[in-house]
């Protein structure tokens, strides 16, 4: 299973990006708000986090493969969450997810559904779904709220990520997890890692 590919966008159109990887040319899925990112870097050598899935009718014997990136582990991990809800499925998530990631898993943890609903694709119905089978899995995603990829300030998102499941390890609520975590990248610091961004958690506790 492929599930990071780095090469050169050669074009990017709609859902879709060529990525040049040495003799080969890949098409990669991309939902609508990590378009808006990856078209600046045409040309430019990236790398997304991907996941695979078979496309069509296995009745029929007619079954493509595809490729879905996104700019981070974290993005990928909620994206497959995501799909796991009953009706959404690959292709309607990636039709749905035209606002960030950290957007639709804070209003998936306000149980907005009206918010959910107004997404492409998602009516009513599947928003209660989503709000029933995520509200409590998404924490560590709504932590990102209004933040940008691949970074939070200096700190890489999958090491907020990681941090915030060590936390919660330790005995933290998620409500604790976040406000130290929230406090802590307040401070604009930069920290090499987990380990670095969660001594720092603790020694403004001790403040």
């Amino acid at each position: 299973m492929i599930t990071k590919i780095t090469g050169k966008t050669t074009t990017v159109a709609g859902d879709s990006l060529t990525l040049e990887v040495g003799a080969f040319q890949y098409e990669v899925l991309i939902p609508e708000f990590a378009r808006r990112h990856l078209q600046e870097q045409m040309g430019h050598e990236i790398s997304l986090h991907t996941i695979e899935y078979l496309e069509g009718n296995p009745m029929q014997g007619r079954l493509t493969p595809r490729l879905v990136g996104f700019l981070s582990s974290i993005e990928r991990e909620f994206f497959e969450l995501f799909c796991q809800v009953d009706g959404v499925g690959v292709k309607k998530a990636l039709r749905a997810m035209v606002r960030p990631v950290e957007e639709v898993a804070q209003l998936i943890e306000d149980q907005d559904t009206k918010g959910l609903s107004g997404l492409p694709g998602i009516g009513p119905a599947t928003a209660e779904r989503i709000v029933a089978k995520l509200r409590r899995k998404v924490p560590k995603f709504a932590l990102l709220v209004a933040r940008q990829a691949p970074t939070l300030g200096n700190v890489a998102r999958d090491t907020v990520a990681e941090a915030f499941e060590v936390l919660r390890a330790l005995g933290h609520s998620e409500t604790d997890a976040r406000h130290l975590l929230d406090g802590a990248l307040s401070q604009k610091k930069k920290f090499s890692g987990v380990e670095a961004l969660l001594r720092f958690v603790y020694e403004q506790r001790q403040t």
